[in-house]
């Protein structure tokens, strides 16, 4: 009897061939067994064993489901979005955000006073001012009679426009003044380094008087080079042109050398003037200045100044020397 009732205990624990066996490798991913090495397995423990009948569905089942991971992914679906590209040339470039118009602070203090405020506040930034600066006022002794000479320049307006008014001239002790004019110009800041430039200029030397009207630029170019080119047509018609140039050579805090270059043309021959067409005249110069204040610096220096072509053939005419060299002795100062 006891044997009886172990045999049925023992029937019903085991699994019935009838039932559906549970898929072993449920819940694996079997792309994981791709690449696996197999040859340290043991298949002999196989032998013996009767294959027929074997139920291989569950394997060709686990199969299928690895090929189907393993396959590529298809991005048809994806074909008509198109991904947006940004180029490193358009960094930086695109339009400002448009100006508010809303001022929360209108909805609690009178709009009037708040809009006074704002355009109070946006004056601010802006600059006016004024200068005179004595660039030259000069003692040139040289053989003959000694001489003098002198350049100076003042300006009032803002940063972007401003009227400016120069005067320059030289001569010789006990004669006529041999050049002296005065300019008025609206100058326009074209950029932070150029300004162009329209007005007048007075001359009042020896001879002739003459009013031309003035058109050009001057500025800082590269290196620190202060600029001017200019072109004068006179009252009756003549033309002339001028290019100047100069450079500060900071070789201590205070000791400042200074050379300069000026070259004046003509168009055409003005007689009258003992000016002939072409190039007229070049002078250089060098100073040496101390600052002993950056708005009062004495200095020494040496100028030269050459008539050329016909311009030189009227002053020999005239019984004058077309090149002078002289030494230089003066001071500079701005207001």
């Amino acid at each position: 009897m006891k044997r009886l009732l172990l045999a049925g205990a023992a029937l019903i624990s085991t699994p019935s061939f009838a039932q559906e066996v549970p898929d072993p490798h449920a819940g694996h991913d079997m792309t994981q067994m791709e690449g696996m090495d197999h040859s340290s397995h043991d298949m002999g423990a196989m032998e013996g064993q009767p294959m027929e009948g074997m139920d291989h569905s569950m394997h060709q089942q686990s199969e299928a489901a690895t090929a189907d991971q393993a396959a590529p992914m298809d991005h048809s679906a994806h074909a008509g979005h198109v991904m947006p590209t940004v180029s490193d040339s358009e960094v930086g470039n695109a339009p400002p955000p448009p100006v508010p118009t809303d001022h929360p602070a209108d909805a609690y203090w009178d709009r009037q006073r708040m809009a006074q405020a704002r355009a109070d506040l946006a004056k601010e930034g802006r600059f006016y001012g004024n200068a005179l600066i004595l660039d030259r006022l000069e003692y040139r002794p040289r053989s003959g009679k000694d001489g003098f000479a002198w350049q100076a320049m003042g300006w009032i307006g803002g940063d972007i426009d401003r009227l400016a008014v120069e005067t320059e001239g030289d001569g010789a002790f006990g004669e006529p003044l041999e050049t002296g004019e005065v300019r008025a110009a609206w100058r326009h800041a074209l950029d932070p380094w150029w300004n162009f430039e329209l007005g007048v200029r007075q001359d009042f030397a020896a001879g002739p008087d003459r009013t031309y009207g003035v058109i050009g630029i001057e500025g800082l170019a590269p290196y620190w080079f202060e600029l001017g080119a200019h072109a004068f047509v006179s009252n009756k018609g003549d033309v002339h042109f001028r290019v100047e140039a100069e450079h500060d050579m900071r070789l201590t805090q205070r000791l400042i050398l200074q050379p300069s270059v000026e070259i004046d043309a003509s168009a055409q021959d003005v007689p009258e003037l003992g000016i002939g067409a072409g190039f007229e005249k070049v002078e250089l110069g060098a100073r040496m200045r101390y600052e002993f204040a950056r708005e009062f610096a004495p200095y020494v220096g040496v100028h030269w100044e050459r008539k050329l072509g016909e311009t030189a053939r009227l002053a020999r005419l005239d019984g004058e020397n077309p090149s002078q060299v002289s030494a230089v002795v003066g001071v500079r100062m701005w207001f």
